[in-house]
């Protein structure tokens, strides 16, 4: 932990900054103190990047995906901003060493250690891939040794960086060349399991102090990864076996996170999980936070305001001129309120509790429904211009004003408190996450899924605004002006719970009904046993990142995450007009029977017989 540099601003977004913790190949990371007194580890992107527009959307769009990702083994992304001069990226902040830097102080893992490591970044991976993200930059640096356990940070970033590279710099590289595995190094499709290969090198690493594939150089290196075998002739047998598979050249080798947790079976309980040593570091970070919290923190520094214009006495010129004026007063008012006044939010069509339903729902298009000027104190509201899924919009207003719109989401992350705030009749609830303030009200027919309204700025009092917000949302489902102009060929509108057939989805998983996860999102489920239909407007399935299968009636479907226990096969249904696709997507985890794949192309075939015609 270094002090900031003389001069430099002590504010990133609403982070005040108080110490710098490093810098990397991407950017330079400082710690921060976020609005409601949490500590924030703020990545600031190199210059390189930024001036890059490309790299800016790819960024806007990594860490939206991001935020999706939540678990106890990764650092939550709490906010970011695409836009700012030097674009930055705000996450928990966790105390302790990364392992590269402990087991340089301290030395290598011993055997437990490391298979406490290995359930840890599984467990981060299956959090990271459910997500729709690979890492794409696992590697000892961004994992961090907590006194309760590991958190895997950097997560969804890099592919934005990589895509910016690829794009400026002939054979420029992101990531570690010791712990890329060998499709990266060799410019093949990226997948799941690019994320277990660097697992395995991590261990190896964490087990002997240096990694399997040590070149003198970055390309003898790189060489090493695609064309020799890694070095593990000093690894202890007991992690030998857990690396060996990792490390294998076919991705399909590899286990997935979710066979190497079933291998590794569950971890015991320790209140000190990492040698001696590396709690001896953790204590230490946590006394020089404490010693920097200590000093005076910066003051909040609001955004500069214009200058008042100074008056000037009038003279007789000025009063005839007033005079004038005054006669066309009364004209005058009228034009301006017709301009300035906010226009009603619609005639409403249909009582508020069927607005509510799911049904309606999938009939809006988010990025309608605050579209426009509709309150004073929200001012004139644009919608994102390519939003990444049909259940989402965010939207940006004056002074800063930034809110995500998500209709038919559980809230996965903190609790849900009650408000003295009503909207359209109906109780708003409060959700107690994240550095912004959450804004719901539940599902008319699936309470456990809400619209959900985020205001992650600092314009006045957040969840009044919030709250505001949501007023009109509210307001504006129950009128047809958000209706999406959808034809018959699309399946937006359709409920994923009705699309597979109930016999063979029950030749899958006996006695299990359907659950609604989410508003495009149906979910069949048992013990740890999963299978998921998924209706998504999308960017991020394509043909790079899959094997091609053939449905059927000129349909190609790409099966990604490929194990015995767990498989997944996603198709696009159509091309729409802005050049994104309809996907529909079935997943099965976990499964206890043989060849999950053949049970996945079962139930697509299912899907497939009722989907309207492209």
């Amino acid at each position: 932990m270094k002090p900031l540099r003389a001069g430099e601003s002590r504010q990133v977004g609403p982070h005040r900054i108080i110490a710098e913790l490093g810098e990397g190949g991407m950017g330079r990371v400082v710690l921060g103190l976020a609005p409601d007194g949490r500590l924030v580890a703020v990545k600031q992107i190199h210059a390189e990047f930024a001036h890059d527009p490309g790299f800016r959307e790819r960024f806007r769009r990594e860490i939206a995906a991001s935020r999706l990702v939540s678990g106890a083994y990764t650092a939550a992304v709490m906010d970011a901003d695409h836009e700012a001069e030097s674009p930055w990226l705000a996450s928990i902040f966790v105390t302790g060493p990364d392992l590269r830097t402990a087991v340089d102080a301290t030395g290598p893992l011993p055997v437990e250690a490391v298979r406490r490591l290995a359930s840890g970044l599984a467990a981060a991976l299956t959090d990271i891939h459910r997500a729709g993200l690979i890492h794409r930059d696992l590697k000892p640096s961004n994992v961090i040794l907590s006194s309760d356990g590991l958190r895997v940070i950097d997560f969804g970033i890099a592919r934005a960086a990589e895509e910016a590279q690829n794009l400026t710099h002939t054979g420029a590289i992101i990531g570690s060349p010791a712990f890329m595995s060998p499709e990266q190094a060799g410019g093949g499709p990226i997948t799941p399991a690019t994320d277990m290969f660097s697992l395995g090198s991590i261990l190896v690493m964490a087990a002997t102090g240096r990694g399997p594939f040590s070149g003198a150089s970055a390309p003898q290196t790189l060489y090493d990864v695609v064309h020799t075998e890694p070095d593990l002739s000093t690894v202890p047998t007991e992690i030998r076996r857990i690396a060996e598979s990792c490390l294998a050249k076919d991705p399909a080798r590899r286990p997935t996170p979710g066979q190497l947790q079933d291998f590794l079976g569950p971890v015991p309980s320790d209140t000190e999980p990492w040698p001696e040593a590396v709690h001896a570091r953790i204590r230490h970070q946590e006394a020089e936070v404490r010693s920097v919290l200590s000093l005076p923190i910066p003051a909040w520094q609001p955004p500069p305001k214009p200058s008042p214009v100074k008056k000037r006495r009038p003279g007789l010129p000025i009063t005839v001129a007033l005079v004038v004026v005054a006669a066309l007063i009364g004209t005058l008012i009228v034009v301006i309120q017709a301009i300035t006044s906010p226009p009603d939010p619609g005639t409403p069509a249909m009582p508020v509790a069927e607005a509510l339903t799911l049904d309606r729902l999938r009939r809006v298009d988010t990025c309608k429904v605050l579209d426009g000027r509709y309150t004073e104190d929200l001012g004139s509201l644009e919608p994102d211009s390519n939003p990444m899924s049909p259940d989402r919009c965010t939207y940006r207003g004056p002074k800063g004003l930034y809110f995500d719109l998500r209709l038919g989401e559980p809230v996965v992350n903190g609790g849900i408190g009650t408000t003295n705030r009503t909207a359209e009749g109906l109780p708003l609830l409060r959700a107690s996450f994240s550095g912004g303030c959450h804004s719901l009200i539940p599902i008319t027919d699936e309470p456990a899924l809400y619209v959900m309204l985020y205001n992650d700025t600092n314009v006045g009092d957040k969840c009044a605004v919030a709250d505001s917000a949501l007023t009109v949302v509210l307001a504006r489902l129950r009128t047809h002006e958000v209706d999406r102009q959808d034809d018959a060929a699309g399946v937006l509108p359709l409920d994923p719970c009705a699309l597979p057939d109930a016999t063979v989805v029950a030749q899958t998983m006996t006695d299990v009904r359907a659950v609604t996860a989410g508003l495009r999102n149906c979910r069949w489920q048992r013990k740890d046993e999963r299978l998921d239909v998924r209706l998504q407007r999308s960017l991020y399935i394509d043909a790079d990142n899959g094997d091609p299968v053939d449905l059927g009636n000129g349909v190609t479907g790409y099966v990604t995450d490929d194990s015995e226990s767990s498989c997944q096969l996603s198709w696009p249904h159509r091309t729409l007009p802005d050049g994104d696709a309809e996907y529909i997507s079935v997943w099965l985890q976990g499964y206890s029977g043989e060849r999950a794949c053949e049970r996945v192309r079962a139930v697509a075939a299912s899907v497939l017989n009722r989907l309207p015609k492209r």
